[in-house]
């Protein structure tokens, strides 16, 4: 678990920005105003890397979102970052979370450097179709709502046609409500959750 007085967390929900933007959002999180010039920005972020974690005894972890649309610059831009002391030591933790395809490009020649520095590898399994279906009950019970509003066919079509991946649950069983709220239902009956799919998955 990540606590304030250990971590200090710099979150990037969005890699458009660029290695600056990178650079940028380190040196901003951790109380620095980023200098403009790329040859001081840089140094400027790895200081303000080294100084949280050997002065106020705090790991920064860089948390990057959406990971699978750094380009080629960027990630060695991240593997710069943990160069710290010849190499022996780095000065953040950092969390990559992206599409399957975030993997492979790890895994091209150019970034073996990147990807020897990798210590933990994480693939998120689809969900089983009980899994979805808890997943359905736990954010409906969220919204405040505790009895029955998807059939049990209409999940499994929901699941089958989302293959399990949360995202694509999300989008169906939305578009499902719509369906039946249009339609002026009490539940998401199959029908419903067909007029979803018909909606989602049309080219």
């Amino acid at each position: 678990a990540l606590d304030h007085p250990r971590h200090t967390v710099i979150y990037l929900p969005n890699p458009a920005v660029g290695v600056a933007g990178i650079h940028q959002a380190i040196v901003t999180r951790l109380g620095g105003v980023p200098k403009p010039h790329r040859s001081t920005l840089i140094p400027q972020a790895a200081d303000a890397l080294a100084t949280e974690h050997a002065e106020r005894g705090r790991v920064p972890v860089l948390v990057i979102d959406e990971a699978h649309l750094l380009d080629h610059e960027q990630l060695e831009a991240v593997r710069m970052l943990t160069n710290h002391d010849m190499d022996s030591t780095s000065p953040l933790a950092c969390l990559l979370v992206g599409q399957p395809t975030l993997r492979r490009n790890i895994k091209l020649g150019m970034l073996a450097a990147l990807d020897q520095r990798i210590a933990i590898r994480y693939n998120m399994p689809p969900m089983t179709g009980e899994e979805t279906t808890s997943y359905l009950a736990h954010h409906l019970a969220l919204a405040g709502r505790s009895d029955t509003l998807f059939s049990d066919d209409a999940i499994t079509l929901i699941h089958d046609t989302a293959r399990g991946y949360p995202r694509a649950v999300n989008n169906l069983a939305v578009q499902a409500l719509l369906s039946a709220y249009a339609d002026n239902k009490s539940i998401v009956d199959e029908t419903s959750a067909r007029a979803a799919v018909a909606e989602v998955t049309e080219e």
